[in-house]
């Protein structure tokens, strides 16, 4: 490839970058000033307060977003991939599973990504509410409209999702990279009509207005993490994209736009206070409302879109990792194998960010359950990062805790700040990441006492053929699929056929997936075949918790290796497993019970891994726990 291709795919992707990564965090600004000085924070509008609070919001940008993610975290991918769930996977298996940190730290990570599911409910909610609510600043005949227009919009975002974003993705790029302009160029406007505001950028201003305000400042604090949101999309997005184009998109075009904006938001207070209602609409005048509306409309349903899939991704990846039950993933591009779309929790999550919408009705009362999930978040990656520096890179542990350490104080902070919105919509988000939180963890959980059941159980392989053998059954026409579990002995279903049909087909397979801690696995490291003799053999098929799992595809492989199969004379046999749940040893009733509901309602391991329908044969059994 040459220079020049190598410049303009880089280019491509530095712009799509724009229109997906920083959808979240670009339109922050319709938002953020407004809610930092509410009446309700207590926070007096004054040219030393705005001084502090627009250079807060600037080194907040600078310290958080340039220097920990995109310097740093960035850094902590696991082969290629990034946000919370590829850092989890990527620390637990850095980390001993013997080791006392193995399950404190799959907690952290998965209380962190639960929290990234409440931040996904309130982010469509609040941005495209903000964006419709500038038609109040037009005329206030449009308020009682607000509510009722975004949930219109909401409704139809929500329902082109089964369509996939391919035919509307490529629209993203231009009009976020024009969002980003108009929000530079506004920002220009008012920094040159009040040039005061850049003495913002000196950092004592924040650190003043953090010592004079006391309190009142730690109030602030947690408004102005509105600025930092989406600050985990940007890791989230690393496996789309690559490090370089979510760099260069950061510091040449989103980074330079927020700033401006900002201080320019900051200039138009100084000189008119009286906009504080809504400082983001009013920073050219009356005639810009109307084309603003519309271009941050667009805007927020573009970071609304960044942030569905991101969920759909992320509940496939909690999927494969085992901490979800099995759900319907659909591709909804022939080309992307990462754009999907997952029924269920599309239309799960529509119904909670309506009612978000309707419970709330403003952005202002939506800011005040926003941060705590973002802090929540952070502090969790910084965490988890910090295991990585340890135990994967093999760091000095002195160089870790300077790596990490600062960072953790600031966000021990950011949470302590965002806390105190608790009973003022707070406990929205994490009342959605704690029941997400316990679902998943009762899934693993259940999983793990299913899987040493069927180990206290289990009949040994090895000894069972030896024994099969030695009055061998009668043998009849094609080939026989077992599904069989990592740690299971012969399969149920294997046993069931011979007691109830008293044969054995001529060539006989034992199908075992493995689903590891990593995104990838490579198509040559696929699939591994063992025989076992007497036309007996282990096949094992290997995925990474972003690979898609398609056993016909894997089974191809294996002609490779001298086993070719005709589809057509294949069966499936599949154990349908029936979970019980007995009082004693396992978990809580109320969870084993939970965790039966959810058994009963995933998708079957055949549709799963999208073996034909006509070739399976189901056997049921049971099993306590």
């Amino acid at each position: 490839m040459t220079s020049e291709h190598k410049k303009s795919g880089l280019a491509g992707m530095t712009l799509a970058a724009v229109g997906i990564v920083y959808g979240d965090i670009g339109t922050s600004p319709l938002y953020t000033l407004k809610t930092v000085f509410d009446p309700a924070h207590g926070l007096l509008l004054s040219p030393e307060n705005l001084l502090g609070i627009v250079s807060l919001i600037f080194w907040g940008l600078t310290l958080i977003v340039s220097l920990k993610y995109v310097t740093l975290v960035l850094r902590a991918d696991n082969r290629g991939e990034g946000g919370i769930m590829a850092l989890m996977a990527l620390v637990l298996s850095s980390v001993s599973r013997l080791s006392r940190w193995h399950f404190p730290l799959m907690v952290i990570g998965v209380f962190g990504a639960t929290l990234f599911y409440g931040d996904s409910v309130i982010t469509p909610a609040i941005s495209v509410l903000s964006a419709i609510e500038g038609l109040e600043v037009a005329t206030p005949a449009f308020s009682p409209y607000v509510v009722p227009l975004t949930m219109v919009v909401l409704v139809a975002l929500y329902s082109v999702q089964s369509h996939g974003t391919a035919g509307i993705g490529r629209y993203f790029a231009p009009i976020m990279v024009l969002w980003f302009a108009a929000l530079a160029g506004m920002g220009v406007v008012n920094i040159i009509k009040s040039p005061a505001i850049l003495a913002a950028l000196n950092p004592l201003h924040a650190a003043t207005f953090l010592m004079n305000n006391g309190f009142v400042a730690f109030v602030a604090l947690g408004a102005v993490v509105l600025a930092l949101t989406g600050a985990e999309a940007l890791y989230a997005d690393m496996g789309h994209f690559g490090k370089k184009p979510i760099r260069l998109a950061w510091f040449l075009i989103a980074f330079p736009a927020l700033a401006l904006n900002y201080l320019g938001q900051g200039g138009l207070l100084l000189a008119h206070p009286e906009a504080v209602t809504n400082p983001f609409y009013q920073q050219l005048g009356a005639w810009s409302v109307y084309p603003l509306v519309i271009l941050s409309t667009m805007a927020t349903v573009i970071a609304s879109q960044a942030t569905i899939s991101g969920t759909f991704s992320m509940t496939k990846q909690a999927i494969a990792l085992g901490f979800l039950p099995r759900m319907r993933v659909r591709h909804t591009s022939e080309s992307e194998i990462g754009q999907i779309y997952i029924p269920a929790v599309n239309w799960l999550q529509l119904a909670v960010v309506l009612l978000a919408v309707i419970g709330f009705g403003s952005s202002e009362n939506l800011a005040a359950a926003y941060g705590i999930a973002v802090t929540a978040t952070m502090l969790s990656t910084t965490i988890l990062t910090f295991f990585v520096i340890r135990y994967r890179w093999k760091m000095n542990l002195a160089l870790c805790w300077a790596a990490t350490g600062f960072f953790l104080i600031i966000d021990v902070n950011l949470v302590s700040a965002t806390a105190l919105k608790l009973f003022h919509g707070g406990w929205f988000p994490l009342l959605l990441g704690s029941i997400l939180f316990i679902v998943m963890l009762t899934w693993k959980r259940g999983r793990q006492l299913v899987f040493q059941n069927l180990e206290k159980h289990a009949i040994p392989l090895d000894d069972f053929l030896s024994s099969l053998f030695i009055a061998p059954p009668l043998r009849v026409p094609g080939t026989a699929i077992f599904l069989r579990g990592e740690t299971d002995g012969v399969p149920h279903a294997l046993l069931h056929n011979l007691l109830h049909n008293k044969v054995l087909h001529e060539r006989v397979i034992f199908l075992t997936v493995f689903m590891h801690e990593e995104p990838w696995v490579a198509p040559s490291e696929r699939v591994r075949v063992v025989d076992l003799g007497h036309q007996c053999y282990q096949v094992n098929v290997h995925y990474g918790f972003k690979d898609e799992p398609d056993i016909p595809s894997a089974l191809a492989q294996c002609a490779q290796q001298g086993l070719d199969f005709e589809m057509m004379e294949t069966s499936f046999f599949i154990a349908r497993q029936t979970i019980i749940s007995t009082p004693g040893a396992g978990m809580m009733p109320w969870r084993e019970h939970l965790f039966v509901t959810m058994s009963r309602n995933a998708r079957t391991a055949a549709d799963y891994y999208q073996i034909p329908s006509n070739r399976v044969i189901e056997l049921g059994t049971q099993v306590e726990i």
